[in-house]
């Protein structure tokens, strides 16, 4: 059975301790994303709950997992010193069987709030198609459109820019990262945006959702082993995007980064792909004696790069 189709217990499936709802740090708040219903409802099978995961520990500490989520929220955490303008989406990984709320969204914030980034991290629903929860398998003929998930995230990028002057966000400075799962929910933003799909709840609709950058970490259903995945569509209006994986990641292997690249570059995107030889998959952020835990200084060095950050070396940087 091929690695896609089934995602080992590594992240998902072992053992765990006090389940309870996930709540923001004090001082920061949860936003609903949708007004009412979200659309496309589907069944979860249980209510929404939050799990330190010890099954598998991440650069020796455990992590979290928030899973059943059926009502989407953002979190907004503000830059620390100076502000940049520039803002970020995050997409969590896991799956879309869970969200590893703490790994690969909390941390991942805390970094990007470091650097004078406004984040703001998505809560997203799951389970989600592609993922099946009723017989634990992936359903890879499901249409990108019929995907919660995707509705989401363009929700979520659409309210950012309508917030903009609010939350002291450069409205043409506004980027997603994604980790695994999360890294897909990248590549179908950029490759769907203004092609809503969802019909509109209020005025923030009226915002493109296009990313103004990208940041797809150890992506994931990029390709099925037969070229790039159908539901995804690149074109020189993508946005400028980076890209970072393991060799040697078992789950969500090498060839995902390599076709999302070569895609970008026949789109004519301007893309950085960094491939390390070890590292494994689910890393985030947390160090670690490899090389590759020191991706973020990459992927900062890129955003001064591409404009979103002021350029080195002015005294602009916070």
């Amino acid at each position: 059975m091929k690695s896609w189709m089934v995602l080992p217990c590594l992240l998902f499936a072992c053992g765990s301790l006090q389940a309870k709802v996930w709540q923001p740090s004090a001082g920061h708040t949860q936003i609903p994303l949708w007004p009412g219903t979200p659309p496309g409802v589907q069944p979860v099978p249980g209510s929404e709950t939050e799990t330190l995961r010890t099954d598998r520990l991440i650069a020796g500490r455990p992590w979290t997992a928030v899973t059943n989520v059926s009502r989407p929220t953002l979190t907004v955490y503000p830059p620390k010193g100076k502000n940049t303008g520039a803002a970020v989406v995050v997409f969590p990984g896991g799956g879309f069987q869970v969200l590893a709320i703490d790994l690969e969204g909390t941390e991942v914030c805390r970094w990007l709030t470091s650097i004078g980034v406004t984040c703001v991290l998505l809560k997203y629903r799951v389970p989600s198609a592609p993922y099946d929860w009723e017989c634990k398998c992936y359903d890879h003929g499901v249409l990108a459109a019929s995907l919660p998930s995707l509705q989401d995230a363009q929700r979520a990028i659409r309210l950012v820019r309508f917030h903009a002057a609010k939350w002291h966000v450069d409205p043409h400075k506004i980027g997603v990262i994604g980790f695994s799962a999360g890294g897909f929910l990248v590549a179908e933003t950029s490759a769907d945006f203004n092609r809503r799909m969802y019909r509109p709840v209020g005025p923030a609709d009226e915002e493109s959702d296009r990313p103004d950058f990208a940041i797809a970490i150890y992506p994931g259903h990029i390709t099925l082993g037969h070229g790039l995945n159908k539901n995804l569509h690149f074109t020189h209006e993508t946005p400028p995007t980076f890209v970072l994986q393991a060799e040697d990641a078992k789950t969500d292997q090498v060839r995902q980064s390599l076709v999302y690249y070569a895609a970008l570059a026949k789109a004519g995107v301007p893309a950085e792909l960094h491939i390390y030889a070890k590292g494994g998959h689910a890393f985030g952020l947390r160090p670690t004696q490899l090389p590759i835990t020191h991706w973020p200084k990459l992927a900062e060095a890129w955003l001064h790069t591409i404009g979103v950050l002021p350029p080195q070396g002015t005294g602009e940087s916070p």
